[in-house]
């Protein structure tokens, strides 16, 4: 079976859906096929929310479908171009700037709220020069909260748009199992819809990948397959971090997401605090071979807040040749962990992992911190992660606790294992065009981008080319 667009989408996180969007403002005329291995977003429902108990879902509904990891996350717009990718290595940061105020306008546009955290600039300084006298980094980045069911609420918006008013389909459920490219470029896609036996040619004059980090590992298999040549990215390996919201809130009132870079004083490792979730609650998350990792995420309506925040805590670790799987290494560990706890996510004690003793329910039990996801079985990481990243975990918990009195303590609890699944980053023009014409690469599947915001502008840049050239 055959079947010709003009524009092939590959992934329906905010790198796909901005680039459909953008490009229907530009070329109405244009025919836009947009394909994900998951569901449409109202499908979308992972058990685990309201039972605590992860069901491993074939595809897991909280990484795939419409709208991606986005979905279901705690829906962090930051409006700065130092936070959430790489994109002003492909142009000036005052472009940046722009495309993010453009994108923002867009969100705004389908229901996004309009309060920013981080505008204070008066007290972002005052946490700064707090935070610089333990040699932390306070990276200063406006934040829109959408919550996590606005921010489904936001991309549900989109796709109804998208299919009420453009030339735009969305397919389900597909497998792209191979992208088809010819001496003089991009030829399309074969892809395997559930239900139907026949692969679906898929011919297209534009292919735009943007497959998400549930997709690094695919894209990294596509690469080789076409000799598009990448470069490793960093390996973002760690934990989540939960404790009483008293522990963080004189931060999180004013900025709702600190992010905070420490070098670790024994291996002077870069960690930094990630996706922090005022009164939120701690998740875990499924990727393609069964391997579970944890995540967090809040809500927007207050009724809905815990008396907890979590965020993750990674330390960022670039690998050199001849080591070239970085996202291999990342499910090693994620696998390690899931071995010791038959499958899920494990939880210690900040305190047991000092003492060098594991979590037990016992123990568990005494913590004043509650833990948030109940699934969590209590362990010890220090059979999970390496030396070197235990070590810098802890003495950045230490050096934060100086601006967060009370986060070095016993009861703070610890998620394992966080780990982000960046793709190599794909070679790429400044309009994200691979070494094969007419084939795009684009978002946090690609290695360019590690958020919402930044994924949603890789979607303009890529649109905007193709109105021109199509």
């Amino acid at each position: 079976m055959k079947l010709e667009v003009d524009v092939l989408v590959i992934g329906a996180g905010p790198a796909g859906i901005f680039t459909a969007l953008e490009l229907s403002k530009h070329r109405s005329d244009l025919k836009i096929l947009i394909v994900d291995k998951g569901n449409t977003i109202e499908k979308r429902r992972c058990p685990a929310r309201e039972t605590g108990v992860c069901r491993n879902c074939t595809p897991c509904s909280i990484t795939s479908g419409w709208s991606g990891a986005g979905a279901f996350s705690d829906g962090k717009l930051s409006l700065s171009p130092a936070v959430g990718g790489r994109i002003t290595e492909y142009m000036p940061p005052e472009k940046a700037q722009e495309l993010i105020d453009y994108a923002d306008s867009i969100y705004r546009g389908f229901g996004a709220r309009d309060t920013v955290h981080g505008l204070d600039t008066r007290r972002v300084e005052e946490i700064q020069y707090e935070a610089s006298r333990y040699n932390i980094q306070l990276i200063h980045s406006p934040v829109r909260h959408l919550g996590t069911e606005l921010a489904a609420e936001v991309l549900r918006a989109m796709y109804e748009y998208l299919q009420n008013h453009t030339r735009t389909e969305f397919w389900e459920l597909s497998e792209v199992i191979d992208i088809l490219a010819e001496p003089e470029g991009i030829a399309g896609a074969r892809i395997r819809r559930r239900g139907q036996d026949e692969l679906i040619e898929v011919k297209a004059r534009y292919v735009v990948v943007a497959p998400g980090r549930g997709g690094a590992g695919w894209l990294t298999e596509q690469t080789v397959a076409l000799g598009i040549e990448t470069e490793n990215n960093e390996v973002d390996i760690g934990v989540r971090v939960e404790v009483p919201n008293s522990i963080l809130d004189h931060l999180t009132k004013d900025l709702y997401e600190p992010k905070l870079v420490y070098y670790s004083d024994t291996f002077e490792l870069k960690t930094r605090s990630f996706c922090v979730n005022p009164g939120g609650v701690v998740s875990e998350e499924h990727y393609d071979g069964g391997i579970a990792v944890v995540n967090g995420h809040s809500y927007a309506d207050p009724a809905m807040k815990t008396s907890n925040t979590n965020f993750a805590l990674l330390v960022s670790t670039r690998f050199t040749r001849p080591f070239n799987q970085p996202i291999e290494y990342g499910r090693y560990i994620a696998r390690l962990a899931n071995m010791l706890t038959g499958g899920g996510v494990m939880v210690q004690r900040l305190g047991d992992l000092l003492q060098g003793r594991r979590t037990d329910e016992s123990r568990l039990r005494k913590s004043t911190t509650v833990p948030t996801l109940k699934s969590a079985v209590p362990g010890d990481l220090s059979y999970v992660l390496p030396e070197r990243y235990l070590i810098s975990l802890t003495e950045t918990l230490r050096a934060f606790d100086n601006i967060a009195p009370g986060l070095y303590s016993r009861n703070t609890l610890l998620y394992g294992v966080e780990v982000k699944f960046y793709s190599s980053k794909v070679k790429v023009s400044n309009t994200f065009e691979t070494a094969i014409p007419r084939l795009y690469a684009i978002g946090d599947g690609a290695g360019i981008t590690r958020g919402l915001m930044q994924a949603s502008t890789t979607g303009i840049v890529v649109a905007r080319d193709l109105a021109e050239k199509a």
